[in-house]
């Protein structure tokens, strides 16, 4: 039996003012294969904190796709696994 082992990734983006600014980020990185949870953390004006939950490699193009998509600007991954 093999065991799912869930993979933290956390992004830094640029550009994020309000909810619906979060809305659309949560919405385009849901989207990206493998990603399980979307937690966005709100920094109004500044960097904002954005953490996923996957349970296998998260492609970094995808990643940075996704968050451009929503019309933000992806800066940071960190991964923790």
């Amino acid at each position: 039996m093999t065991m799912e082992i869930d993979r933290t990734v956390e992004l830094a983006v640029n550009g994020l003012t309000c909810g619906h600014c979060v809305q659309s980020v949560t919405e385009e990185l849901s989207d990206v294969a493998g990603v399980k949870n979307v937690d966005v953390i709100l920094n109004s004006g500044a960097t904002s904190k954005v953490t996923l939950v996957s349970d296998v490699a998260l492609d970094d193009d995808a990643l940075r796709e996704a968050v451009s998509e929503a019309g933000f600007e992806l800066i940071g991954i960190t991964r923790d696994f």
